[in-house]
Formats: C-alpha cells, sequence, structure tokens
C-alpha cells in the first residue's frame, strides 16, 4: 500500500505545557490510525495541526502526492471534520447537506439520498436548530458519503450518534478503508477493524 501521510517529530505547546512532542508516524492506504488520550492532552490539537489550523512549534507534515503547506493542495487529499457538528440552525437539514457539498466544490450531489442515507428523510425541511445533537451530526457526516479524498482526519466522529448511527458510520468506514483510502480519528468508541489495518497512537503528559 502507498503511504498518504508522513509525520516526523512534531511539537506542539499550549500556555507553555508541552501536548506531544518528536511525534512521528506514517500512514499508508487502508490504514486507521487511532489518536488515544485523556481530554485535554493535545488529540484535538494533534489533528488540528495537521491541517494547518494549528502552528506548531517543530515538525514537518508531508500529504502525498502534495507536500503540506504549498498552494494548500492538501485540500484535495484530506477531508478534515471537528468534534461539532457546524450546521446552520436557520438552515433546514436539506440546505445544509446542499451548503455543505457546494463548499466542497461539488454541484451535482443528491441530498434527499443522502438524507435518505443516514436516517433523515421526513425531517428534510425542518431547521437543524430543531433536530437533535445526533441528528444534526448526521447532517455534518453526510460528507463522508460522497467525498472523494482518499484521508479522513475526523475528531470525535461517532459525538452524540446512537447504535444505529455508530453502526451505519463503520460501514462507510469500512468501505472508504476498502477502496484504499486511510482515516485518522479520536474516539471513545470501540473500533472493530482488524489488527492490521488499526494503529494506535496514544498522547499522554507531552509522551507517546
Amino acid at each position: 500500500m502507498s503511504t498518504l501521510l508522513d509525520v516526523k517529530q512534531l511539537a506542539s505547546q499550549r500556555a507553555g505545557r508541552t501536548l506531544f512532542a518528536d511525534l512521528s508516524f506514517s500512514l499508508q492506504a487502508g490504514a486507521v490510525l487511532h489518536i488515544e488520550g485523556e481530554n485535554g492532552a493535545g488529540k484535538s490539537t494533534l489533528l488540528r495541526s495537521l491541517v494547518g489550523l494549528v502552528e506548531l512549534q517543530a515538525g514537518t507534515i508531508q500529504f502525498f502526492p502534495s507536500e503540506h503547506g504549498l498552494a494548500q493542495e492538501w485540500r484535495q487529499h484530506t477531508l478534515f471534520m471537528g468534534h461539532k457538528s457546524a450546521v446552520k440552525a436557520e438552515l433546514t437539514a436539506l440546505e445544509n447537506v446542499a451548503l455543505q457539498a457546494q463548499l466542497s466544490g461539488l454541484t451535482q450531489v443528491d441530498a434527499w439520498q443522502l438524507l435518505e442515507t443516514v436516517g433523515l428523510l421526513g425531517l428534510e425541511d425542518l431547521p437543524a436548530g430543531q433536530l437533535s445533537a445526533g441528528q444534526q451530526r448526521r447532517i455534518a457526516l453526510t460528507r463522508l458519503w460522497y467525498s472523494q479524498a482518499p484521508l479522513w482526519i475526523l475528531d470525535e466522529p461517532f459525538t452524540a450518534l446512537d447504535t444505529r448511527g455508530i453502526d451505519l458510520l463503520q460501514q462507510r468506514f469500512a468501505q472508504h478503508i476498502e477502496a484504499g483510502g486511510a482515516i485518522i480519528l479520536t474516539s471513545h468508541q470501540a473500533l472493530t477493524w482488524q489488527p492490521e489495518q488499526l494503529q494506535r497512537l496514544r498522547i499522554q503528559g507531552g509522551e507517546l
């Protein structure tokens, strides 16, 4: 399998406290990297640093085939989702899905089909602000059904999902991995991938 990401000697601090240092790893196509650690350990900071949203004190990040920071070419190869659903409360579920696709540069996405896929058909005309946290999360996660990015970087993707939603998301992850994609995620959810597919990296007290 080809390498999608190579990380060397990353270091990050917050308020003078080291979150992590000398962090190095690579990620192959068809693999999942589970970032573990207690709350405040720096898991979200690591994910955000990988996509340029947090400044690092040291280290290099290379996405293949593009290099991090060069005309933001990594955006063509990476999908990042933070731990917040980030839907617009005043827009309907259908409008939110269509807007997400538009912001991703897509105009031919079937928003109705996506809502059906994530179990929200029938709620398409309701403002997202009237939906539950789990339903809002499903709206945000529809991006995973049309993304062409081989590398997904996801911060707590299972947040607020019920058992059915978790199962649906696990199935989508499995499809992505089977197709040669890769995933980096934080999660308190038990992961079901085969040992050869799953890597673990634990951040604890500034150590790995």
